[in-house]
């Protein structure tokens, strides 16, 4: 029969790290408000647990805390004041390999390099912390909020994440859960590649210099989210195939989607506005199934870089606010195809003033002797029956969101 866990405690003016190392497996240590400084190692399985918000401190020297044990479980105190190497990888929590199972909850992490740093550790969670790095450092010497290198079934779940390099760094990590955390004021938001069978389910990525990006990866479901007034893009997807990327709202961006070398992707529901550039799209991507979207108030639609037309919306279609045809037969849809990148578009990306025009009986009788006079054309996205009205009707909240920054 096993012996019953046994509870420690720990309070201002004694230390920490004895009590870890005389603790049985399985013990809990509970520490009492108060500062207590150094670099605490954790070398068995047990619960090192923050009463009334405790702050350990490691003075900006090495790991505040590392982890070289299974089963552990760190909840409810400040992390702080980790070393300043990147080549040590310096961290607030550092969970080695093996680290499996670990629990991180509901702490500060603040003033690290590194707020995590997760490696070769299994079905690890990560939920429902503060992490803000050192935010008077340049971008590329901070480290990033939550690291995940070789990790198979985390959970990431709930955490608010700023001022670091990259909010969230994903390497060959594989069927993980990314939900509900917010990431904002870093250079990616999700910096994300050479990983499988993940869910991206309800995050706001915003006020960084990219939101979102996705590289590398395939199977993965981007559902849900919001990217907004992000300096470069909204949703990167980049060498990626056989994903599901719906519903989101990608608002306010300097572009909104940048598509780049994807294949067998199915893109639904998704609602792109108020974009200087709606979708990026390049590199041979193609055989994707695009249904259901609003590209509404992007300053160009999209920005097409192919060698022949690209077909979007064969099956539903797509709500394009700038579509000019009619529908005579009340079914919803336009009965003239959508024609990303036709002439006139090309002109008002050129000459931007002509924009004030674009109502002009002329510069409408321009649009159709391009689409008549297939010489005067270059390949495009073409929407054969675009739906007349948008989806989402609430879509004029996201229409001026945030003035776009990024750190």
């Amino acid at each position: 029969m096993a012996a019953q866990a046994a509870t420690w405690t720990v309070r201002p003016g004694e230390a920490i790290q004895p009590v870890l190392d005389r603790a049985a497996a399985g013990d809990v240590i509970e520490v009492r408000r108060g500062h207590y400084a150094g670099n605490l190692l954790i070398g068995k399985p047990l619960t090192l647990r923050g009463i009334d918000r405790p702050t350990i401190s490691a003075g900006q020297q090495g790991d505040t805390i590392r982890v070289k044990a299974v089963d552990v479980t760190i909840e409810g105190l400040i992390v702080r004041d980790s070393g300043d190497s990147l080549l040590a990888q310096n961290a607030g929590i550092y969970l080695t390999p093996g680290s499996h199972r670990a629990l991180v909850r509901h702490n500060d992490l603040v003033y690290n390099l590194f707020g995590l740093w997760i490696e070769k550790a299994q079905d690890v969670r990560v939920e429902h912390n503060l992490i803000v790095g050192k935010r008077e450092y340049a971008s590329s010497q901070r480290g990033n909020g939550v690291q995940l290198y070789n990790t198979t079934g985390a959970r990431i779940i709930g955490n608010h994440i700023s001022f670091v390099r990259d909010a969230l760094y994903v390497d060959v990590s594989h069927d993980a859960v990314f939900r509900g955390n917010r990431l904002h004021h870093s250079r990616y938001g999700t910096h994300y590649m050479n990983s499988y069978r993940n869910l991206w389910e309800d995050n706001d990525t915003y006020a960084n210099r990219g939101g979102l990006a996705l590289m590398e990866v395939r199977d993965q479901v981007v559902r849900n989210n919001r990217a907004w007034g992000n300096s470069d893009h909204g949703i990167m997807l980049r060498t990626l195939q056989d994903s599901v990327i719906e519903h989101n709202v990608v608002a306010r961006n300097a572009r909104g989607f940048f598509i780049y070398d994807v294949e067998y992707a199915h893109l639904k529901g998704n609602l792109v506005v108020d974009n200087q550039v709606g979708v990026h799209l390049a590199a041979g991507s193609t055989r994707n199934r695009v249904e259901g979207n609003d590209f509404i108030g992007n300053r160009e639609q999209v920005r097409y870089v192919g060698a022949r037309d690209e077909t979007w919306g064969a099956e539903g279609g797509n709500h394009w606010a700038n579509y000019l045809g009619w529908d005579r037969d009340g079914d919803g849809r336009g009965d003239v195809p959508y024609e990303a990148n036709d002439m006139v578009d090309r002109l008002v990306w050129r000459h931007p003033s002509a924009r004030l025009l674009l109502a002009a009986p002329a510069v409408q009788a321009l649009r159709l002797v391009g689409h008549q006079f297939p010489l005067l054309r270059v390949p495009s996205v073409i929407d054969p029956k675009p739906r007349m009205r948008p989806v989402h009707t609430q879509w004029s909240e996201w229409n001026g969101k945030q003035t776009r920054a990024g750190r």
